[in-house]
């Protein structure tokens, strides 16, 4: 198919490569220039200047931006991509935002002829860079046929789970499971630490258990050791909470848990960590000893 892909950071970058390396026909657009003529000059394709641009003639637009007026900025307006798309192409953004925006989104672009899906995923750079992203869709049915198969180029699991925005709602679901788990590994392994345990061989006993989860899996060792540096930093994950917390809010669930350790990552913030990984979580913990 014929695709535009805007927005080529950590995660938009390997997902529009493993969309060329499919054989689809990508062009690109990133706010900075210079990083679109790089990825085009690495995988094929072309750069556009504009969101408008890229998007004439394409079968699907995808957007991996930073947030909600990120998505606004390269969807809507003269410039947005909408404004270039024909009528029956499809819109699926990637991005982390909230169920207002995928909605607000949905509608503008069944005005104009066009599906959309709210396409959030999971899995984090080293899931783009390896084509095993979780995809949580919101949207029709049959526009998530049309854009499931590209999907796929990026995806190990993908899902439609509901109208325009239950994708997002899904993605705050993941956001707030994930908190819970890195709390309750830190505190294990803070715990460990401190009762002068073999941390590592503790892990690789109960990681085979109950407690068993990919945080452990993926970062136990590496939270043992005082490395943070694996991808998904503790500034996005509070932007991704709030969401989590705003919509909260709204729908009048109870997220204790979740507040508190939206707090806990302000600390890291506030302790100089915001681009550490989520897993610096522990450091607050070594700071109270």
């Amino acid at each position: 198919m014929k695709i535009a892909f805007l927005g080529l950071g950590v995660m938009g970058g390997p997902m529009a490569r493993h969309l060329a390396a499919k054989g689809h026909e990508l062009t690109v657009y990133n706010r900075t220039a210079a990083k679109a003529q790089r990825w085009v000059s690495a995988h094929g394709g072309r750069a556009a200047p504009t969101p408008r641009e890229a998007a004439l003639g394409q079968d699907i637009v995808m957007t991996c931006v930073g947030n909600d007026d990120d998505l606004r900025e390269v969807t809507l307006g003269a410039e947005g991509a909408l404004a270039g798309m024909e009528r029956g192409a499809v819109l699926v953004d990637h991005t982390t935002a909230s169920a207002d925006v995928a909605r607000a989104l949905y509608a503008a672009a069944a005005d104009r002829g066009l599906g959309f899906l709210d396409a959030p995923v999971s899995g984090g750079q080293t899931g783009a860079e390896n084509g095993a992203l979780t995809v949580m869709c919101g949207g029709d049915a049959e526009v998530f046929a049309k854009a499931e198969p590209a999907i796929r180029a990026f995806a190990r699991s993908v899902r439609l789970l509901g109208p325009a925005g239950s994708g997002q709602l899904a993605k705050m679901v993941n956001q707030i499971c994930i908190a819970g788990v890195v709390q309750g590994l830190a505190e294990g392994i803070h715990f460990g630490q401190a009762a002068g345990l073999d941390v590592d061989a503790v892990l690789d006993v109960i990681s085979k258990g109950a407690a068993g989860s990919w945080q452990m899996d993926n970062r136990g060792r590496t939270m043992n050791q005082g490395r943070f540096d694996f991808g998904f930093a503790v500034d996005w994950m509070r932007k991704d909470l709030a969401i989590c917390l705003a919509e909260a809010r709204r729908n009048r669930a109870s997220l204790p848990m979740t507040a508190c350790v939206d707090q806990f990552y302000a600390d890291v913030q506030k302790a100089g960590g915001g681009r550490w990984d989520t897993s610096s979580l522990i450091t607050r913990l070594a700071l109270s000893r």
